[in-house]
């Protein structure tokens, strides 16, 4: 049996066009869900993949309606595969009812799983030499991207050794021991370019 998930990221936008080309591909039933597709939490995909029988094929506009992410669609499909149960993509080379297409989707999954040693790869590359300067890695909770930045711009200041770390808190507005936080944060040595 033939069943179709359409997608939709905002009720302004309508799902003809998927329902269309989802009913001409002979479904005969098909799931519509109206959410972003970033959530984690789809309560309509989630019933459609419990529902799901050996045999099944469930068929989708496009990928991108279907995973949030590379990684997500993999395990998605692994799922599906486990259960017996086809892939097909309306306007993508994803078909896992043959072999090309089965052979199409383990290229995506393998590169799903390149990208990720790549990431975790990096990460500890960047963590070990973190570690040679003797700083621990990660940023320290609850400090936001603004934070980050004039962390930045009180490192440059106090390098510069113009100014005193009381005219570099007063320029940026923090207090004189968020200061030396952002410093201690930025790995510089207080004390070593003549401040008081």
């Amino acid at each position: 049996m033939k069943i179709g998930y359409a997608r939709v990221s905002t009720s302004e936008q309508n799902f003809n066009l998927q329902i269309d080309a989802l009913e001409k591909l002979g479904c005969e039933k098909i799931y519509k869900e109206t959410i972003s597709g970033a959530k984690s939490k789809r309560p309509i995909l989630d019933e459609l993949l419990k529902n799901l029988r050996p045999g099944d094929v469930l068929v989708i506009w496009k990928l991108d309606r279907l995973g949030r992410s590379l990684k997500h669609l993999v395990e998605l499909v692994g799922e599906l595969m486990d259960k017996d149960v086809g892939l097909q993509s309306i306007n993508d080379p994803i078909d896992t009812t043959t072999p090309h297409g089965r052979l199409t989707f383990n290229i995506f999954a393998s590169l799903a799983e390149f990208e990720r040693d790549v990431i975790r790869e990096r990460t500890q590359a960047g963590l070990q030499a973190a570690r040679a300067r003797g700083r621990l890695g990660g940023r320290p909770k609850g400090l936001s991207q603004k934070a980050l930045s004039t962390a930045a711009a009180t490192e440059t200041l106090y390098r510069e050794g113009k100014l005193s770390t009381s005219e570099i808190a007063k320029m940026l507005g923090i207090s004189k021991s968020t200061l030396y936080s952002y410093l201690q944060y930025r790995g510089v040595k207080v004390g070593t370019h003549g401040h008081k």
